[in-house]
């Protein structure tokens, strides 16, 4: 049992092991790089990095395959790696600080990229001048909402996460008087009026504008400035049968509308909402582009910052470089709308970790002067040391 304890420690604190995972993250690197032509830069990352292994699906199925390391597998054995050589293989003396303060902002650098990876959260809020949100949008997830409206002064929202829209899925939720149940769902489509032309396929839709709307699946698109629309068929069942298919899709210009129960809902697929303690006004919002030009030099927002318990009512200024702060969420000033001059695109992002990257830099930055110290001090009094030799 000694012996298996040995081997399996010699394994972790082993250089060869350093060497060769090293190598695959050198690969895996060069991977992504060449790959993100293809995926763009969210998809890479959760393929490539944030994964246990890069999965790659047989030809003519949907049966994933692992073929390579992923980031989380590979930073995992590196910190382990790290943390075993210190504790076996190193030897601690003064003279080595430098090394140890280099080595453990490292750590904390894997450790941040970690965290990062499973906590941040980035979502957009978008304002006119005068209007005031208290939520913040996800530009790559979406939800279908039910709302009841009955009551004029509280809207009651159940809200389904779109990984949960698969087709013959059925969701009953204790809120609501009915079953939803998925009927057909395309992860990007566009829509377009239906013609009525002879031998046009009919519509799943039953309900709503559905019937009178065409969708037709697309290939999903991983370009930075370009959006995938989804478009799901979701059919309502009562106690009694049905009550109508709908077809939902962000496109939509507003919710649907229905009455059941001597209730009143809305019915929509919109992009996912992250709710906030507190609201947000854009007061005022400006831009400046380069003489001659349409390119934008510098934009800022204006907002006032309130709370329902109204501890907080100030005003703060969000420019480019200077985000705000605030309840653990930060908002830069991302972009605004160029057809809109009272428009502006906050940029919100939760990351829990957000200052390991920068302790760990000062870390290593730290140990790398006081290491080249102790050995530019050791050089100096070896040269003081040796005798002068007669002319």
């Amino acid at each position: 049992m000694n012996d298996t304890v040995r081997q399996f420690r010699d394994f972790f604190v082993s250089l060869k092991l350093t060497v060769v995972l090293l190598v695959l993250s050198m690969g895996l690197v060069f991977a992504a790089t060449l790959d993100q032509v293809n995926l763009g830069v969210w998809a890479v990352q959760a393929k490539y990095f944030h994964s246990l292994f890069v999965l790659w699906k047989i030809p003519g199925t949907d049966v994933p395959l692992p073929v390579y390391p992923g980031g989380y597998l590979l930073g995992g054995f590196l910190l382990v790696n790290l943390v075993s050589a210190h504790i076996y293989r190193f030897k601690r003396s003064w003279r080595k600080s430098g090394i140890l303060l280099v080595h453990t902002g490292l750590m904390l650098l894997l450790v941040g990229e970690f965290l990062t990876g499973i906590l941040q959260e980035e979502y957009q809020m978008a304002l006119n001048e005068g209007q005031t949100k208290n939520y913040s949008e996800s530009y790559r997830f979406n939800e279908l909402v039910i709302v009841d409206t009955t009551d004029p002064k509280f809207d009651d929202v159940v809200a389904v996460p779109e990984a949960l829209l698969t087709p013959g899925s059925a969701l009953q939720h204790p809120k609501l008087p009915f079953r939803v149940v998925t009927k057909e769902y395309y992860p990007n489509a566009t829509l377009s009026l239906r013609r009525g032309a002879t031998g046009e396929n009919p519509s799943l839709a039953t309900a709503g504008i559905g019937p009178q709307i065409t969708a037709t699946p697309q290939p999903l698109t991983y370009k930075q400035d370009e959006r995938n629309w989804p478009v799901v068929f979701v059919e309502l069942l009562g106690p009694e049968g049905t009550l109508g298919t709908w077809l939902l899709s962000p496109q939509l210009p507003a919710p649907q509308t229905f009455d059941y129960g001597g209730h009143s809902w809305r019915l929509a697929l919109r992009a996912e909402r992250a709710y906030k303690p507190f609201s947000l006004t854009l007061l005022k919002f400006t831009h400046d582009v380069y003489l001659g030009t349409d390119i934008p030099k510098n934009y800022s927002s204006r907002l006032r910052l309130t709370t329902p318990d109204g501890k907080e009512d100030r005003e703060v200024l969000v420019y480019m470089n200077n985000p705000l702060r605030y309840a653990g969420l930060t908002f830069y000033q991302a972009s605004f709308d160029p057809s809109n001059d009272h428009n502006t695109i906050l940029q919100v992002v939760r990351n829990p970790g957000w200052l390991l990257p920068y302790l760990s830099c000062v870390m290593m930055t730290l140990g790398l002067v006081v290491q080249f110290g102790i050995h530019l001090l050791g050089f100096i009094n070896k040269r003081r040391a040796v005798p002068a030799t007669p002319a």
